[in-house]
């Protein structure tokens, strides 16, 4: 009897031995941290065994990167892609007309002997009234000085003058102003003694008005000021987009024959053809 009673209680034992083992494992698979820490586990084996097995003479393994590491130069690049076309468009914007503008009347400097333009003309005369002759005999006998203001309104009005307080030479007999202007040509002559005006203003048409513009020819400050901004808008447009060129010639193999194209043609044709 007392040794079915130790059987009995060793039986009993081992049954909850199990059951606490069944209820430890069926809360270990539920466990979401132990679920990861597993499959973490069976990923690192089965890296192992490629690796393993590439040691072996398979492929090649690749090497390991850090994600951390690897994510700050992905997020570096994407930066950097951003500001760079940010300014490339930037500048484009800034600059579309106008190199459309150059590209244009660089064409028709190109071939300004083919262009005919036909200059016109224009002649006007009058005379000073005298207290503005008597303004002009005192002033100086040399030199380049612009008109008193009250005659230079007053020639802007009588003839179409356009002075904009530009210096005129004066001499005994006369004071003469040469007004250029882009797209032509004008000039007034003033009689000291008898205040006899003549004005003559050459306009030779649209083509070389933009050809003057595009050359900058006698056409002020502000335009002056326009075109050295243009010119820094076309260097970022182009340096930014190198640099773009740069970030994507992986995925483009024409990229760089093309840029080496665009530098050697110019090259040959000047050492080639153009007498230095």
């Amino acid at each position: 009897m007392e040794r079915m009673r130790r059987s009995k209680a060793r039986k009993a034992s081992l049954s909850g031995a199990w059951r606490i083992m069944r209820l430890m494992g069926d809360a270990l698979r539920n466990d979401p941290r132990a679920n990861a820490s597993n499959r973490r586990q069976s990923a690192i084996g089965s890296c192992n065994c490629k690796s393993l097995s590439s040691m072996d003479g398979g492929t090649e393994a690749r090497p390991f990167r850090n994600p951390v590491k690897a994510a700050a130069e992905q997020n570096r690049r994407s930066f950097w892609l951003k500001q760079l076309h940010q300014w490339h468009w930037i500048s484009a914007a800034i600059s579309l007309v106008g190199m459309l503008l150059f590209a244009i009347t660089g064409f028709t400097l190109n071939h300004a002997g083919s262009i005919e333009a036909e200059p016109k003309v224009v002649s006007k005369k009058a005379t000073l009234p005298p207290e503005l002759i008597a303004e002009l005999a005192s002033g100086p006998t040399e030199g380049k000085r612009p008109l008193p203001i009250k005659v230079e309104t007053w020639l802007d009005k009588a003839v179409d003058a356009d002075i904009a307080r530009r210096p005129g030479e004066w001499s005994d007999a006369e004071v003469y102003l040469a007004l250029a202007r882009p797209g032509g040509d004008a000039w007034i002559a003033i009689d000291r003694e008898t205040g006899d005006v003549e004005h003559e203003k050459t306009t030779r048409g649209s083509i070389s008005l933009l050809n003057d513009l595009h050359k900058g020819r006698n056409t002020g400050k502000a335009w002056s000021w326009f075109i050295d901004i243009f010119a820094g808008a076309c260097v970022i447009f182009t340096v930014t987009g190198l640099i773009l060129l740069q970030f994507h010639a992986r995925g483009r193999p024409m990229t760089w024959p093309l840029t080496a194209a665009g530098l050697a043609i110019p090259l040959l044709i000047i050492i080639l053809f153009v007498h230095l």
